[in-house]
């Protein structure tokens, strides 16, 4: 295996979920020859790619689907937030997580939908109130201590949220 190859795989098994122009930041490649690269270590197996709407994510082999989704969501800025405030107090309704993650209501509207869609968060009927619930919380505490603290590293912009705000 040539040093290149090497380097983006260990990029991907540190950073489990990372995308595209973050593995070009950390190995100072350009466009084309990662692009090259990534190509190769998908088609040999070293390496997996899921690809959503806008984005492809990289995998290294061992990380399950179900992970994967985790992982997603941790290396989002509100949906982490989330998540972390669910794992610290878990039951907690609506306004209390958007207090608590400090977003606006559609925007945390937004991301809880899409994890309670992807099975990460549940919500219960307690005394007629809504109340969300971690669902994945031992696959979450256990990804959160393998891969800390690379989940938590900060997106390099709100740039994400702007956009699934839309």
């Amino acid at each position: 295996m040539t040093d290149r190859n090497l380097q983006i795989q260990q990029i991907i098994e540190q950073n489990p979920g990372i995308q595209f122009r973050e593995i070009m930041r950390s190995s100072g490649l350009k466009n084309g020859v990662l692009s090259h690269y990534l190509g190769k270590l998908e088609k040999t197996g070293t390496v997996k790619a899921i690809r959503g709407p806008r984005q492809a994510r990289f995998y290294p082999l061992q990380i399950t689907k179900d992970e994967s989704v985790v992982i997603t969501a941790l290396r989002k800025q509100t949906p982490r937030d989330l998540l972390l405030a669910l794992i610290k107090d878990d039951g907690l309704e609506f306004s209390q997580l958007v207090q608590e993650v400090k977003k606006s209501p559609s925007t945390v509207s937004l991301y809880l939908s899409q994890l309670v869609d992807d099975g990460l968060v549940e919500i219960q009927l307690v005394e007629l109130k809504k109340r969300y619930h971690i669902k994945a919380r031992d696959v979450i505490d256990r990804l959160i201590e393998d891969y800390r603290p690379s989940l938590f590293e900060k997106p390099a912009s709100g740039f994400e949220d702007i956009i699934n705000s839309f």
